[in-house]
């Protein structure tokens, strides 16, 4: 479902949208501001099996937040929106709640800025973007330090670097506990986690431009495709293989930090 608008590169973007047929997902949980619309018509969406189900045209999911989806029934689009950009960071500040139903009013100038689902395409989800969204930017608070690290991760994610505790700790000029102290402050989540997700982040690539399952899993840093399938379960409530179909009928556009 994410869509790398390099063949064989990692981007980093501030969102990736995706759209196309519907799907459903088990309850899983990721560290990115997840927001969900039905072009047209309704998902349900909600945080477990003891919840009920929440019907609504779109919803702002909260990072780090369970959440399962039934969105069979509607063309969607989705988007991924990194928590430590400034469009995340303002994003973040209007979920009050793991799942926030976004307004009916906004919703419609959402669909009338889209266009109904076969005029979607990248232009108008470009400019809905740049119009609707990324007018409510904020800067996030980050720990310079913990920055560097960031910095650091993603440039070598893919290469056979050592991202051991005691080699970020240098990198970012902190003991290694004042490190992981001050990572999940700025962010909201520990260190292996996050590792963990820019790792999926990377799978999901491979897989959308053509990798197999076991060449994305090596490729992204996992032991093998067991684990990959593991953790996709576990961080977006699909497998591997489900990305991998999609992406014949899936489009996507990358939204750059500014």
């Amino acid at each position: 479902m994410l869509i790398s608008l390099t063949p064989g590169g990692l981007a980093w973007p501030a969102a990736m949208i995706v759209w196309g047929p519907g799907y459903t997902s088990t309850l899983h949980r990721h560290h990115c501001v997840h927001l969900l619309m039905a072009v047209h018509g309704t998902l349900r969406i909600r945080g477990g099996a003891r919840q009920p189900w929440l019907h609504c045209g779109a919803a702002l999911v909260r990072p780090d937040a369970a959440h399962e989806v039934d969105a069979r029934d509607a063309t969607v689009l989705i988007a991924f929106i990194e928590p430590e950009s400034p469009l995340g960071a303002a994003m973040s500040a209007r979920i009050e709640r793991a799942i926030v139903p976004v307004p009916a009013r906004e919703l419609a100038h959402w669909r009338r800025a889209i266009g109904p689902g076969p005029t979607l395409s990248k232009p108008r989800v470009e400019a809905w973007v740049g119009e609707k969204l990324l007018c409510e930017r904020r800067l996030p608070k980050i720990h310079p330090r913990v920055n560097r690290v960031l910095r650091y991760l993603r440039e070598r994610l893919r290469s056979d670097e050592d991202l051991s505790l005691a080699t970020l700790a240098s990198v970012a000029g902190l003991s290694e506990s004042r490190l992981m102290h001050a990572f999940s402050q700025s962010l909201g989540i520990a260190l292996r986690p996050y590792i963990l997700w820019l790792r999926v982040q990377q799978a999901c690539s491979e897989l959308a431009n053509g990798a197999s399952v076991t060449e994305a899993a090596v490729r992204a840093g996992f032991s093998d495709a067991a684990h990959l399938s593991r953790t996709f379960r576990r961080m977006l409530g699909t497998t591997p293989r489900d990305i991998a179909a999609r992406r014949q009928v899936a489009h996507g556009a990358a939204v750059e930090a500014r």
